[in-house]
């Protein structure tokens, strides 16, 4: 990796080294049914920013970590988000037809193969987290932390229950308080679980994940009411999906609630936040990380 490349250079070499691993991430030797196998690989291959493992990789490469030791983590939680979105466009949840430009997965596959292929990520999200100690060497007690972190974090106090707060708040929502709960529980928890298993991997102390995770918490809650925001005044073409969409469904927003300035002026608050988080936190390494928070808060997809 060039360390003189931008950001968004930066962003695509890693995406284009996570989407690698990903390709062979579930062996061929393993007897998987065509249709599931292909279900699978329909949506983990479908594109997206691949966030969540450019985190870990970074948080690893800012305590100066070993890339290819934090990968299976970065394999696991792109794995987890996958089926998250699998689940989340069933008619029974959102019903959404199209995900980033392309048919979602039980449009194509149907509800029940749909259904399965987030399962099976869901599942295969924690046989490839242990593949940091089986082929990296990573000692067996930093797995442990990351695989239970994991489960917390993707599970019912994290983001599975920011999606249940999600679905019981479509009634309506009456205090920003519990439009913020849904944002740091469905969003920011799977950032946090990313910067703090690369630290981990890297030998972060606990005052560096602390800071991981301050600078997680703060960038996850800015990405939502980004995604707020763009919801209202972003490009279609861009975003991959229709605007207005929260509108039309009658979801209550961050704009909703403050207003689209008071909302950008939000995101901006939020991002300094991370940043200081990182400049104290004694990192050798933080500059991918001060500019990851730039980029996103200056994204337009």
């Amino acid at each position: 990796m060039n360390p003189e490349a931008g950001i968004k250079e930066y962003i695509a070499a890693l995406a284009g080294r996570i989407e690698d691993e990903l390709k062979t991430s579930l062996p061929e030797q393993w007897s998987v049914p065509g249709a599931l196998r292909e279900s699978v690989m329909y949506s983990l291959m479908a594109g997206g920013k691949r966030l969540r493992p450019i985190l870990v990789l970074a948080a690893a490469e800012a305590l100066q970590g070993r890339a290819e030791a934090a990968m299976p983590a970065a394999l696991a939680v792109e794995m987890i988000h996958t089926y998250s979105l699998i689940h989340d466009d069933l008619p029974a949840m959102d019903n959404d037809d199209y995900r980033r430009g392309k048919l979602t997965n039980h449009k194509v596959y149907g509800e029940a193969m749909a259904i399965l292929a987030g399962d099976a990520l869901l599942t295969h999200a924690f046989h490839t987290a242990v593949q940091a100690a089986r082929r990296h060497g990573v000692p067996a007690d930093v797995v442990v932390d990351i695989v239970e972190e994991l489960a917390k974090l993707a599970g019912a106090p994290g983001m599975v229950g920011g999606q249940a707060a999600d679905m019981l708040g479509e009634q309506g929502l009456t205090k920003l308080e519990e439009l913020e709960y849904i944002h740091l529980h469905k969003t920011s928890d799977l950032i946090v679980f990313s910067l703090k298993a690369g630290g981990r991997i890297a030998g972060a102390t606990s005052a560096q994940l602390d800071a991981l995770e301050r600078f997680g918490t703060c960038i996850g809650l800015a990405f939502q009411i980004q995604d707020d925001i763009l919801d209202l005044i972003g490009d279609e073409q861009k975003l991959g999906k229709p605007v207005q969409s929260d509108v039309k469904q009658g979801k209550v927003t961050y704009p909703y609630f403050i207003g689209i300035e008071a909302s950008e002026a939000k995101v901006a608050e939020l991002t300094a936040e991370a940043k200081s988080a990182i400049l104290g936190g004694g990192f050798p390494e933080p500059r991918r990380l001060l500019e990851l928070a730039d980029y996103l808060m200056k994204r337009d997809h």
